[in-house]
């Protein structure tokens, strides 16, 4: 394979081995994120007997599992202007071997804010490499196809949530040690990534010329969809992070009915974005339906009395999150031209992530003032009812001036 992908329409490249390759690594390369939040979350109690004596155990572990996502939030804008200056696929492959030197530490530590300053620093791999893998498809592809690959980024993310869950179960049970063997996989996909990954460069139209630093950056437009990204992420967290404790709440206490329960929720994300992959339709004019569909499975779940109707409003919510995640994502993408992507991809990022880490503690506040945790589901169905009002009304005053068309590329 050509060291450049030089200045050929991405779409004539989406075809054959190489390409093949191409969409396998960078799909593998988005699921690293997923494994360091999930993969040690099963082994945490062994974690927490292990550390004891420490005081605070209960929360230091906690902040063990949790503190990768707050590094992502909070330094994947500075990862997007690395991108951008440093090249996407250079970064990628440093902080992909980084991922498993960093991954793996808490191997060799006996010392529980050691082992939380080790996954900071894997917080920090993950927001390089998520930040370099969703360019990179923004670089490679555009149009129709780009929005194809989006989306199978999202699928491939929920899906591999649900299998790292269950490797880590599985692995654990050799010690609470055991999963950290597992970053080690990065090494495979490293070298794979300089080998085979080309690198990037701008199409005809949007090619970095030496002026295009004079060119405005476009944060208007970008601003008002991470604005919406935020709460996007609040929303699209709310079941996987809530499911064990609303299941508990009717009365089921067996961990295997609730992981069953998350599973079936998990595969109606994934069904999500493959209905997005197959529609036609701008994702900004389908962002306020999308927001309705997971109100009203939120209102589903509020009112749920029997644990059938509340997996039955989880599978509705975690469809229209589907749809979400590579919607916005999508729209972001769009307003954003080759020498802003990383920076710009960055940005979206850090506000998903900053979404789903309030996610818990918006639920927490909810819950103690309307006093029940499906009460406060419902009210966050409430607000993105709301949300897809302005997201609605927004759209027709565009439709109306005739500005409702995103700018899309040629799709072959």
């Amino acid at each position: 394979m050509s060291a450049s992908v030089g200045t050929a329409p991405a779409e004539q490249r989406s075809s054959g081995p190489a390409h093949l390759v191409r969409i396998f690594l960078l799909m593998a390369g988005s699921c690293l994120p997923v494994m360091g939040a999930i993969l040690i979350a099963p082994v945490l109690p062994r974690m927490q007997a292990h550390f004891a004596a420490v005081p605070g155990v209960e929360a230091l572990v906690a902040l063990a599992l949790t503190a990768p996502a707050l590094s992502l939030a909070l330094l994947a804008p500075f990862a997007g202007v690395i991108v951008d200056r440093l090249g996407r696929k250079r970064l990628l492959v440093v902080a992909t071997v980084l991922y498993a030197v960093f991954g793996t530490t808490p191997l060799w530590l006996d010392s529980l804010p050691g082992i939380i300053a080790s996954r900071a620093l894997v917080g920090v791999t993950e927001a390089a490499i998520l930040t370099c893998c969703t360019t990179l498809i923004g670089d490679y592809y555009s149009g129709r196809v780009r929005d194809r690959y989006l989306a199978l980024q999202t699928m491939c993310a929920s899906a591999s949530a649900t299998a790292f869950f269950v490797i880590g179960g599985a692995v654990g049970s050799a010690g609470w040690r055991a999963p950290f063997w597992i970053y080690a996989v990065s090494l495979l996909l490293a070298p794979a990534m300089a080998a085979f990954l080309p690198k990037p460069t701008g199409s005809a139209e949007t090619e970095v010329t030496a002026d295009a630093g004079n060119r405005p950056y476009p944060w208007r437009p970008l601003l008002g969809i991470c604005a919406v990204s935020v709460f996007g992420g609040v929303v699209f967290y709310t079941v996987p992070v809530e499911m064990a404790f609303l299941m508990d709440g009717l009365g089921v206490k067996n961990p295997g009915m609730i992981g069953l329960a998350t599973a079936v929720a998990s595969a109606a994300t994934v069904a999500g974005a493959i209905t997005f992959a197959r529609l036609r339709r701008s994702a900004e004019l389908m962002l306020p339906v999308i927001f309705a569909i997971c109100a009203a499975g939120f209102a589903v779940i509020a009112f749920a009395g029997n644990p059938v109707v509340l997996i039955i409003g989880a599978v509705a919510n975690c469809f229209g999150s589907g749809l979400l995640l590579p919607s916005m994502l999508t729209i972001a993408m769009s307003k954003l031209e080759f020498a802003d992507r990383g920076r710009g991809t960055g940005l979206w990022t850090a506000t998903f992530f900053i979404g789903a880490f309030l996610c818990p503690l918006v639920l927490l506040a909810l819950s103690g003032a309307v006093s029940g945790l499906a009460t406060a589901v419902g009210l966050l169905g409430v607000t993105a009812i709301v949300m897809a009002a302005g997201l609605a009304l927004i759209a027709r005053r565009r439709a109306l001036s005739g500005g409702n068309r995103l700018p899309q590329e040629q799709t072959g």
